[in-house]
């Protein structure tokens, strides 16, 4: 009965992130902002970057007045940049204890009618500037002996969707690639967390690129309808406490992962339903 406790008690330990030096990538907007005024509050210092700088400073002015938080600007399709830029993050903190990245892109086009070179970049941004970052600050947390990274997938991360394909193809990648990292790295206390959003009320949709490689301009009307990102927060913060290898986001749509699961033919057949863009 005493060993049964232990394994639940160690099951149910928390991840405090209070001292931690977390990184947040995507922290200008959308679920990345409203993480970081989430763990504003709990003894964190915050890294956060982004491309657009005028959001960065905008989500500093959000944060517990208490907390530490630095920024930096970095554009996650340029890999010698993210690799310059975690250079010089390693050299003012040491230590990244948690990386947690949200920078994406979307897409609203047939396969047809979607040129390779939107295809190369949103794999560019989605996948390969992600595990350009997680690489380059890997080493350091085996040094350290601990380090969780955590990244964004998506609800369409699990199946295809239409008008989504390099972006569906992007997350799908995501799982892939972080599920090894996991595989390798368990032993020596690398924790990693796959985020699957829903339906979360983000600006993704408005700048998704269209089959011209313009931003897409709109909100989606499912997304319109999703959780707030202040909810999300609260699902991801919770997730990220545990360690969980799978965080979902979300709402009732998340009832489509069960169903992918264990009726296939049925979410098939929901799937080609979605109206053209």
């Amino acid at each position: 009965m005493a060993l049964l406790f232990y394994i639940f008690a160690s099951k149910c330990e928390q991840m405090d992130f209070g001292n931690k030096n977390i990184w947040i990538t995507g922290a200008a907007s959308g679920m990345g902002r409203a993480l970081a005024v989430e763990l504003s509050a709990c003894n964190a210092c915050l890294i956060l970057s982004d491309r657009d700088e005028s959001g960065l400073k905008e989500t500093l002015t959000m944060l517990n007045p208490a907390c530490k938080a630095h920024h930096l600007v970095l554009d996650m399709s340029d890999s010698a940049s993210i690799e310059a830029a975690v250079a010089r993050i390693l050299s003012d903190f040491k230590t990244i204890h948690a990386l947690y990245q949200f920078a994406g892109i979307s897409q609203r086009s047939r396969v047809m009618d979607t040129p390779l070179e939107n295809d190369r970049k949103i794999m560019e941004i989605n996948f390969f500037g992600v595990i350009t970052l997680a690489k380059a600050i890997l080493p350091s947390m085996v040094e350290a002996g601990w380090g969780h990274l955590a990244v964004t997938s998506s609800i369409v991360g699990k199946f295809g969707f239409p008008f989504r394909s390099a972006y569906s193809a992007s997350k799908h990648a995501l799982h892939g690639f972080f599920e090894s990292l996991r595989a390798e790295y368990g032993n020596v206390n690398i924790r990693v967390s796959i985020l699957i959003p829903g339906r979360v009320q983000t600006n993704i949709s408005k700048f998704a690129l269209d089959k011209d490689g313009r931003e897409y301009g709109k909100m989606d009307p499912g997304q319109a309808n999703g959780i707030t990102v202040q909810k999300a927060a609260r699902q991801i913060v919770k997730g990220l406490k545990k360690e969980q290898k799978e965080i979902k986001v979300g709402g009732s749509e998340l009832l489509m992962l069960p169903i992918r699961r264990f009726f296939p033919a049925l979410l098939y057949r929901l799937v080609t339903k979605i109206k053209a863009v």
